[in-house]
């Protein structure tokens, strides 16, 4: 089989179209069933046999390479588009090994890629003593039952296939050992409801729990025990960009533990580390406590929504809430754009692609233009951050898109002020009358502590782009939409301090909380100094 490849390379120059024609469709696969997960080469057909001279002119690399590829795409160990980023990586790195670029992005596990490394060597050994020989013989087939890396599907029995899941995703299943201190701590945050951990130098491990940080009952942190704690979760690559850039944005996803959106970066001490803590699954509106009459915002077929808010204050909860009953009730094609993935979707009623920025684009704006010509219906925006990226969502969501997507502004009127600050001034008027016409609807949130202490509750503000609003944008009377809200309740509309009025009179929020999330502040004077004191010790 090597001799194939010498002819493929030497008389077609045509690898790619050659490889994935001859070598990489399988040919005892029988339609709608998975195909059996070998290392052997599929038949040799009736090529000819070429001499050792020839054999030996080959850059051995380029047969390496050539095997991880058949190896990799051929029992679909990772997903082809997937396979291409990183070919295409590899052409701009030559000197490194594919096979080492895809255990350096955890796309494969360090164990598969021995045994892809053995397996290469014995079939090379075989096939040079064959094509000296001339016996024309093929190698036996050798079924791949090499145990999962953990948290992946448990080993089948010898001569059955491993789940293709098992390595469709990048996982920390081979974290070393000196991850063991870390992952406690991260376990301690989602066992006791908490929304953040933070390992910082010089002090001791703290989680946020119903907004407010509580430090672990444990000496600070040196800069020593900090580096070995952030950096035993990363990857080689992860390291290295961590060194380089000195701020790194992933989302860990560590098998039995959950993931975890995580940002590491420099300060003064040395290395920190924040690690929101993700569920298990996308949420819903009941789960949430999301009002019934947001539901219309995921009914449009083409516009803009916009979910805002201070950090930390569910923002990616409520668009994952949105997503997700798209994906239960529409047979729509779902693109999201994200800085890192947060919540995964399982394809209900929709198709959904996920990307990530840095992983699989370089940019919003780049993602956007791309996936404009992905025939998309949803298209899922994390955070809109430049004038590119607004600019693109506008034009998506007037093309016949339904765009989502987050600010972190705390009300309607500075977040309408925000998106029209994106752009120049000399567009100011015609910005106002495409947002007046593409804009079906904006809410800002904030989660209060209960006063009962049992968590926090959700106070929304939430309008819809009724006629009279949509003129008032155009007309640069912007500061007029509170009052058009107040008179339009009955469109579904309402007020952040109308909300938390209807919580402090039900008695669900104290009135010092209410009063530090007030926009204008208006309900009374906190009763004592200092309500909401720093840390408190625990755990």
């Amino acid at each position: 089989m090597i001799n194939d490849i010498i002819i493929f390379f030497k008389y077609l120059n045509l690898y790619q179209e050659a490889w994935y024609n001859y070598c990489l469709i399988p040919s005892a696969c029988v339609p709608g069933e998975e195909p059996a997960l070998e290392n052997s080469f599929p038949e040799k057909g009736n090529m000819e046999a070429i001499s050792n001279p020839l054999f030996e002119a080959v850059d051995e690399s380029e047969l390496f390479n050539a095997f991880v590829e058949k190896v990799v795409l051929h029992n679909k160990l990772i997903p082809e588009p997937r396979f291409q980023q990183v070919k295409a990586y590899h052409e701009k790195n030559p000197d490194l090994r594919l096979l080492d670029i895809l255990v350096k992005a955890a796309l494969i596990s360090p164990k598969h890629a021995t045994l892809i490394e053995n397996k290469y060597e014995q079939q090379q050994k075989k096939q040079f003593s064959e094509a000296v020989s001339g016996n024309g013989r093929e190698p036996e087939a050798d079924t791949y039952t090499e145990k999962p890396p953990a948290g992946a599907a448990p080993e089948k029995p010898p001569g059955e296939t491993v789940p293709v899941a098992a390595h469709a995703s990048p996982n920390r299943s081979d974290l070393n050992r000196d991850a063991g201190e870390l992952l406690p701590l991260l376990e301690a945050a989602r066992k006791k409801n908490a929304s953040d951990l933070h390992i910082v130098a010089g002090s001791p491990p703290a989680m946020r729990i119903h907004g407010r940080l509580r430090v672990f009952d444990r000496e600070p942190l040196t800069e020593e025990e900090t580096e070995k704690l952030l950096f035993a979760v990363l990857n080689d690559e992860e390291r290295k960009v961590l060194k380089e850039k000195q701020a790194l944005d992933i989302c860990l996803d560590i098998p039995r533990h959950g993931r975890y959106r995580s940002c590491f970066t420099r300060q003064r001490c040395g290395w920190e580390g924040a690690f929101r803590v993700i569920t298990g699954s996308a949420p819903d509106f009941d789960s949430i406590g999301l009002p019934d009459g947001l539901k219309r915002l995921t009914e449009y077929h083409h516009g803009l929504v916009l979910v805002t808010g201070p950090t930390g204050m569910g923002k990616s909860t409520t668009l994952a809430a949105m997503v997700e009953r798209i994906n239960q009730t529409r047979g729509d094609h779902i693109i999201t754009l994200e800085d890192p993935v947060e919540f995964v979707f399982k394809p209900g009623k929709a198709h959904i692609s996920q990307r990530q920025i840095g992983a699989h684009t370089r940019s919003f704006a780049a993602a956007l233009k791309a996936a404009l010509r992905e025939d998309p219906d949803v298209i899922v925006i994390g955070e809109l951050r430049d004038y590119e990226t607004a600019s693109l969502a506008m034009t998506a969501a007037e093309t016949g898109h339904l765009v989502l997507t987050t600010l972190h502004t705390t009300n309607v009127v500075q977040t309408i002020y925000r998106v029209l600050d994106m752009f120049p001034p000399n567009q100011s008027h015609q910005v106002k009358i495409m947002l007046s016409a593409s804009v079906r609807g904006i809410v800002c949130q904030r989660l209060i502590p209960r006063a009962d202490g049992k968590g926090r509750i959700l106070a929304l503000e939430s309008m819809f782009n009724i006629p009279a609003v949509a003129n008032l944008i155009r007309e640069d009377k912007i500061f007029q939409i509170p009052n058009m809200m107040r008179i339009n309740q009955n469109h579904g509309m309402r007020l952040l301090e109308d909300n938390i009025r209807e919580l402090l009179e039900k008695g669900l929020i104290d009135s010092n909380e209410a009063y530090y999330v007030m926009n204008d502040q208006l309900i009374s004077q906190p009763r004592d100094s200092n309500p909401r004191s720093g840390d408190e010790r625990g755990t």
